[in-house]
């Protein structure tokens, strides 16, 4: 690959911009559609005190769940954190912060950042204090809303099957999940993919997030599943 636009980066490289104390977001569901070769490295050079925007925490050993294991995680935002008993014990130890917010919320929190919006309204948690504590109320048209803060991130890193070299990503299938919109709110976004070609072999229709989104592009070298379920 000539590597045209100076994007294709190793996972080394890519992981060097990641700094203790950044402000992180994944992409993936329980593991699926998080890029492991990156989360990988990320655990092996210790990095740490890491706010991560998330979906879920994984498992222990798959997916975020590894740099939670790890330690490398101070504070988490996510829809749900029960799969994985780790996370459950550092938050009941106040060892790891938790901030809970409901899937579709969290969904259109990310989405809102990386479109440039201040917030969102919603009405799902006003009657849930573990979801509304501290946010704002806001009456609108006779109804009343939470208002919820857009998320961004210092970097976001999704997995996708193919990219070519200007960094446009298809999905597969269901590993699709939160990627497009995790790409899109990250201050600087990486993607580890499964196959890099050359610009122009992609169809446009197929493309789901262009490659203006994404500063680099990292050759995944997969994931043990054999060994992560053991």
């Amino acid at each position: 690959m000539k590597n045209v636009f100076g994007k294709i980066i190793s996972a080394e490289e890519a992981c060097a911009l990641i700094s203790d104390g950044s402000i992180l977001m994944a992409g993936g569901f329980g593991g699926i559609g998080s890029p492991p070769t990156l989360i990988d490295v990320l655990v092996n050079k210790g990095t740490k005190n890491l706010t991560l925007i998330c979906n879920d925490t994984g498992f222990p050993h798959i997916g975020v769940g590894k740099l939670v294991s790890a330690g490398s995680i101070k504070k988490v935002i996510a829809s749900h954190i029960g799969s994985n008993p780790l996370a459950g014990k550092l938050m009941t130890e106040g060892k790891m912060d938790v901030e809970f917010s409901p899937q579709g919320t969290l969904a259109e929190r990310i989405r809102a950042g990386g479109v440039g919006l201040g917030g969102i309204l919603v009405e799902t948690g006003l009657d849930n204090e573990i979801v509304n504590k501290g946010k704002g109320v806001v009456e609108l048209d006779g109804k009343t809303f939470l208002a919820e803060t857009a998320l961004t991130a210092d970097v976001s890193i999704v997995y996708a099957k193919k990219a070519d070299e200007f960094g446009n990503l298809i999905f597969d299938k269901s590993a699709r999940n939160t990627n497009p919109l995790v790409a899109m709110a990250g201050n600087v976004t990486i993607a580890e993919v499964e196959e890099i070609v050359a610009l122009g072999e992609l169809g446009p229709d197929e493309i789901i997030t262009p490659g203006i989104f994404v500063q680099h592009i990292v050759q995944t070298k997969g994931v043990e599943w054999k060994w992560v379920w053991e």
